[in-house]
């Protein structure tokens, strides 16, 4: 007997493949809940893959478009500082005229040159800063700029940059390129070679030529000398150093050593171009160049050597350091060296390297206004001049007198011809600094005085006037200020 069916089983029986697509439907949706959350992830890790790519690239382009203007502005400070420098050299004659008498009443006279660019900061400092209130960094020190320089106008530098300055006089210095005059003969390479030897000769300097050299040679004192004269001089003997009397001026032919030893140069047989060409010379290491033609190069004026001067300079002693001066008294030209004391006796060294360097420092560098002050001060002889106290000086310091040969002036002078200005340019940033270096040579032979042009020169007694723009400008354009002979931008 069948169960009779109830009322509803059909509407079920009916309900149940709708279910049954629901149920799918809704495990398809479940299936699907996490994609969309996968998506928006994905696009936001390629966005921000693309944006931190994009904002490095922009930070890189923003950098060094920041560093080429600083770098921009630099190299215009220190252009401006060589130009301000030239200025001031150009009044150096007017200076020396005017100072001339009053130096001649503290016993210094004779004609020779004030070392103005000695006082950068003191001439040009108000040029060196913003002095206008509220723009760029702060103002330099009152004793830099002076009291009444930040009323100035047109003065100081705009955006907070600076630059630092010195002057470096050549001529005070021993010039190599000497050697290369074809001119006045072979007496002007016997002078560099003995100022050469005579700047190799102490005893303190022995294990630099008891060891291998930059070339993996080993080089004595005459070697190197010979190198640096023969690759100035025009001609293709070698050059002897040597200062003993009646030595050879020549030990034959000049070799191919520099072939030998693999370099893919040979011997100029011209003058240096640069200081830094020295360093092609054989025998030319660091520890040679940072001892002898280089030992600070923060401070220029502790140089030795140069390559720039007349090819018959005439060492300025007024201004040369004491070191130089030193090795100049003990060259085989001016002094019996094994029977002169100063040059044998680490001790008197000593002192007069003390002595030398102390006055210098109190007169500004100006040491020797004239050669014959510095004989006199060499030799201690008494007297009322610059070089008579100095020389008494030397004395109670326990330096004994020297005894110079016959003319030692002639091979001395006190007129400044070359000078090298060293400008740096200095932008200052937020984590950095820009520096550019503007390296320039100045030549003073031949320059003309920066007159007044509004005295009449055939009436001098006739009272000046100011000068007006247009004449300043064309007195300025007659080249007081020399030739630049050189110049490099680092």
């Amino acid at each position: 007997m069948s169960r009779p069916k109830s009322p509803h089983a059909e509407d079920r029986a009916a309900e149940r493949p709708t279910s049954g697509r629901a149920r799918r439907r809704l495990r398809r949706r479940r299936d699907r809940r996490g994609v969309a959350l996968v998506m928006v992830l994905g696009a936001i890790t390629v966005l921000t893959v693309f944006l931190t790519e994009l904002q490095e690239e922009t930070s890189t382009e923003l950098s060094a478009a920041l560093a080429d203007r600083d770098a921009l502005r630099a190299e215009y400070y220190a252009k401006s500082a060589v130009n301000l420098s030239r200025m001031l050299i150009a009044s150096e004659p007017s200076v020396s005229t005017a100072i001339g008498p009053m130096l001649a009443i503290v016993g210094i006279r004779g004609k020779f040159q004030v070392p103005v660019w000695k006082f950068t900061d003191m001439f040009l400092g108000p040029f060196n800063a913003q002095l206008a209130e509220g723009e760029g960094s702060a103002a330099p020190p009152p004793e830099a700029a002076g009291e009444g320089s930040a009323t100035g106008k047109n003065l100081g530098l705009t955006g907070g940059g600076r630059f630092e300055l010195k002057i470096v006089d050549e001529d005070s210095k021993i010039n190599v390129n000497r050697a290369a005059d074809d001119v006045g003969g072979i007496s002007d390479q016997i002078a560099v070679g003995n100022q050469l030897l005579s700047l190799m000769s102490d005893a303190q300097y022995n294990t630099l030529f008891e060891e291998r050299d930059g070339d993996g040679q080993f080089s004595d004192r005459a070697t190197i000398c010979s190198a640096l004269i023969d690759w100035a001089d025009p001609g293709d003997q070698t050059f002897a150093c040597d200062a003993t009397p009646n030595a050879p001026s020549s030990t034959g032919a000049e070799d191919s050593f520099y072939q030998t030893v693999g370099l893919s140069y040979q011997r100029k047989n011209a003058p240096f171009d640069s200081v830094d060409e020295l360093r092609l010379i054989r025998g030319m290491n660091d520890d040679f160049w940072a001892t002898f033609v280089d030992p600070d190069p923060s401070n220029p004026d502790k140089r030795v050597l140069t390559v720039w001067g007349s090819r018959k300079q005439k060492v300025n002693v007024s201004s040369a350091n004491a070191l130089t001066l030193l090795r100049l008294t003990c060259t085989a030209d001016f002094v019996d060296i094994a029977t002169t004391t100063l040059c044998t006796d680490v001790n008197q060294q000593t002192a007069f390297l003390t002595v030398a360097s102390l006055v210098q420092s109190m007169t500004g560098g100006l040491l020797f206004p004239t050669p014959k002050d510095y004989v006199d001060a060499m030799t201690q002889k008494a007297g009322s001049s610059l070089g008579g106290m100095l020389g008494q000086q030397f004395k109670a310091m326990g330096v004994e007198p020297v005894k110079f040969k016959p003319n030692v002036t002639k091979s001395l002078g006190n007129r400044t011809n070359f000078l090298s200005i060293y400008a740096d340019g200095i932008v200052p940033g937020n984590k950095r600094e820009t520096r550019v270096r503007v390296h320039a040579v100045v030549d003073l032979t031949g320059a003309t005085k920066l007159d007044d042009p509004a005295k009449d020169p055939k009436d001098p007694a006739q009272p000046s006037t100011p000068p007006t723009p247009e004449t300043y400008e064309q007195q300025v354009r007659s080249n007081p200020a020399g030739t630049i002979i050189y110049y490099r931008i680092d």
